[in-house]
């Protein structure tokens, strides 16, 4: 007898692929997330720094306002970097949104075929097993009709 055949396993295999292509896409999304906040956290210390060696300069007595201007330009370059990186992190923030809807989406779609398949598969196992009972039982019809056809 033939094993149990899907008709729509290609339909659960794209299924499949897309919601792995979504889950690629959100990791994707998330890497890119991780970098910027990696980079958000050095510009904050790099700000931190330069903060901390202009005091120092300053503090020092001997000031030299040529390193102290550059200094401060360092400084608000980083606090620009930081600004820009921190505006692109919200942006990856709504990406990241949109991407895990798409995730939720398509696993959904895939779920509701793998119900299908479950459906299927246990009406061919009724009907499958509802089938080798009626062929015992005739089986057993056969072997005693024919044990009392011997006994008479």
């Amino acid at each position: 007898m033939r094993g149990f055949v899907f008709k729509l396993q290609p339909v659960l295999e794209m299924r499949k692929r897309e919601e792995r292509e979504r889950q690629l896409a959100v990791a994707e999304i998330e890497r890119e997330k991780v970098e910027l906040e990696n980079e958000l956290r050095g510009c904050h210390d790099t700000v931190a720094r330069e903060r901390e060696d202009l005091r120092a300069r300053l503090e020092s007595g001997a000031v030299d306002l040529r390193g102290a201007r550059w200094q401060a330009h360092a400084s608000l370059d980083a606090m620009r970097r930081s600004h820009h990186a921190a505006l692109r992190l919200a942006g990856v923030f709504a990406r990241i949104e949109l991407a895990r809807r798409a995730l939720m989406a398509a696993a959904s779609k895939r779920k509701a075929v793998e119900l299908l398949r479950e459906r299927a598969y246990t009406e061919w196992r009724t009907k499958h097993e509802k089938r080798e009972r009626i062929e015992l039982d005739e089986i057993g019809s056969r072997l005693a009709a024919a044990r009392e056809a011997g006994e008479s």
